[in-house]
């Protein structure tokens, strides 16, 4: 199930704090049921891929020690628990929000035809993923009355979400590049100095809508204190570069997000400017 991964879901939220709904109770609550039912969704998802996946993950030097392609859990086991995730998903959401199971369902619908045919075509197969993303972001805003929420901020996690997506890639082709093991087929549609120069537009496009988030967005306080925000986000996007490009990683961001020190205090140290802009200001 993968709940290292479920650092991904947080992208439920930005529409409970940015819509100054935080410490609203039952916007709390709602918010955090979705986030809950997106970590089984994707856990579910998950487990469907791994099966399908099962031959080539046996290939890889890090995937080939799941426990489907290792032979620790059935098939057939795998797939029944999936099927009875995807079935809590859909019930409890179809009781929260109509238009949140219909998000859910697109979700699924948009993974599954990823597992079948777009992760085996280069540039398609990252943008799919980081729809995946931007999905749990309107998620999270049809679970509130939003009232402030701006559009802004759907670029800026579609942006953010396919930086990590091509450092995934180019961190994958670079322990494939080290190793004799076969390949994925999509990366041979990639090259790193392509994949460099990806993310070079990614994230300086990345900078640029936040920073026009900061002074241009209807909701944001008057006095233009959120561009205070912005050196965090710089350095934020600097130090995954680096972790990238001169740490050689980035084919797990779940394990980066949970063991970098210089990373988890920015992030903590923007999430606390941007609540204290917000809320007490």
């Amino acid at each position: 199930m993968r709940p290292k991964q479920w650092v991904k879901n947080v992208f439920v939220l930005p529409a409970l704090v940015f819509d100054r709904q935080l410490f609203n109770i039952p916007a709390l609550l709602r918010t955090g049921l979705g986030f809950i039912l997106f970590c089984l969704l994707s856990s579910a998802i998950y487990l469907l891929n791994d099966i399908a996946d099962i031959e080539s993950d046996r290939k890889h030097p890090r995937k080939k020690n799941r426990p489907i392609a290792a032979g620790r859990i059935s098939v057939k086991f795998a797939r029944i628990f999936a099927i009875f995730l995807l079935l809590i998903v859909f019930v409890c959401g179809y009781f929260l929000s109509k238009e949140f199971l219909l998000i859910a369902l697109l979700y699924w619908i948009t993974n599954t035809i990823y597992s079948k045919w777009l992760k085996h075509q280069p540039i398609l197969d990252a943008i799919t993923l980081s729809m995946g993303f931007l999905l749990r972001v309107f998620a999270g805003v049809s679970l509130i009355e939003v009232e402030r929420f701006s559009p802004w901020l759907y670029v800026v996690a579609t942006l953010i979400s396919l930086y990590i997506v091509l450092g995934k890639r180019r961190s994958e082709l670079n322990l494939i590049s080290n190793t004799t093991n076969e390949q994925r087929p999509v990366l041979d549609g990639y090259t790193i100095p392509f994949l460099d120069q990806l993310i070079s537009i990614i994230s300086a496009t990345t900078i640029i809508s936040y920073s026009l988030y900061t002074f241009s967005a209807p909701n944001v306080p008057a006095n233009h204190t959120m561009m205070l925000t912005i050196p965090f986000v710089i350095y934020g996007i600097f130090r995954y570069l680096h972790i990238m490009q001169v740490q050689c990683k980035g084919d797990t961001p779940e394990e980066i997000f949970l063991h970098d020190r210089p990373l988890q205090i920015v992030m903590a140290l923007w999430a606390f400017t941007v609540v204290l802009i917000f809320y007490f200001t």
